[in-house]
Order: structure tokens, then C-alpha cells, then sequence
């Protein structure tokens, strides 16, 4: 037994468990059995035939026993190797499902940013037309307003929105 050490002085009571083993199981086979031919009231040939039969049912019982949790070993075995085949399926199914989401998402970013960089484009280049046509429009209107007898803001005003349609640039 082990020794224990305990602060105060009160009494302890100290149960140590130690699991059984298939040898402490067949060690009390053998002893069970010594204990049984010393007391038996047998001759020796009824002895030795009761030995062989006990013998035989012994190995017979510990046949079955290892066949036994041979099983229970093997199907718990199959079990969890069937549970963790699941959890990886089950696992390859969610990262499939995950880059298809992904996948979806980055085509879908793609196509928008197409979009919006076309309709950028488009904008530019609608600015772009916008003022080069507000710059042939105003050279236009200078070199009328320069030529004409009035001058001034009102005058190129004038010369600006009528003469929109007297340029020959534009046909």
C-alpha cells in the first residue's frame, strides 16, 4: 500500500482501486483449482478425467470469450472508422459547397466591376465629348463676338446660343 501524508491528525480512510486483469482472472482459475484436487474425494483416473474436462471447458469458455471481444473490438473498430469517413465526407461537401459560393461571389465581382468600369468609360468619354464641345462652341463664339461691332458679355451670349447651328463643323 502507499503512503499518504495528511495535514491534520483526523483519521482517513484510503481505498485504492486497481482494476482486475485476465491474469489475475486465470491466477484465481489456478487456485480455485489446486484448492479444488486437494479436497477431492477422487481416485487418480477420476481425477485426471475431471482435469482434462475442466481444462477443455476452460479453454473452450476462453475461446469464446476472445472470439467474443474480437467482435465487439472489430465492430467498434468499423464504427468509428465509419463515423470518421462520414465526418471527412460530410467535411469535403462543405468546402465544395464553400468554393462554389466563392467561386459564384468572384464571378459576380468580376462582372460587376466590368460594368462599372464600361459605364466609367462611358461617362469619360460623354464629359470628354461634353467639353470639347463646349471649347469649340466658346472658340466659336469668340471669333464672332470678335468680329462683330458688340462686344461684351451679353453680345457672346447671344453669339453663343445662336450660333450653334451656323458652324460649319458641324453638319
Amino acid at each position: 500500500m502507499r503512503d499518504y501524508e495528511f495535514e491534520d491528525d483526523a483519521p482517513y480512510v484510503v481505498i485504492e482501486k486497481e482494476t482486475g486483469s485476465v491474469g489475475s482472472f486465470l491466477l484465481g482459475i489456478a487456485i480455485g483449482a489446486g484448492v479444488a484436487l486437494l479436497f477431492a474425494p477422487q481416485s487418480g483416473v477420476e481425477m485426471r478425467r475431471g482435469l482434462t474436462r475442466g481444462a477443455r471447458r476452460a479453454r473452450e469458455r476462453a475461446q469464446d470469450l476472445t472470439e467474443e471481444v474480437t467482435g465487439q473490438v472489430s465492430d467498434s473498430f468499423r464504427q468509428a472508422r465509419e463515423r470518421v469517413e462520414d465526418r471527412i465526407e460530410n467535411a469535403r461537401q462543405a468546402v465544395e459547397i464553400k468554393r462554389r459560393q466563392v467561386t459564384r461571389a468572384m464571378e459576380a465581382g468580376r462582372v460587376a466591376a466590368q460594368q462599372a468600369r464600361a459605364d466609367l468609360e462611358r461617362r469619360i468619354a460623354e464629359t470628354k465629348a461634353a467639353y470639347q464641345a463646349g471649347g469649340d462652341v466658346a472658340r466659336t463664339g469668340r471669333t464672332t463676338a470678335g468680329g462683330s461691332a458688340t462686344t461684351g458679355t451679353a453680345g457672346a451670349a447671344g453669339d453663343l446660343t445662336g450660333g450653334l447651328g451656323d458652324t460649319d463643323d458641324e453638319v
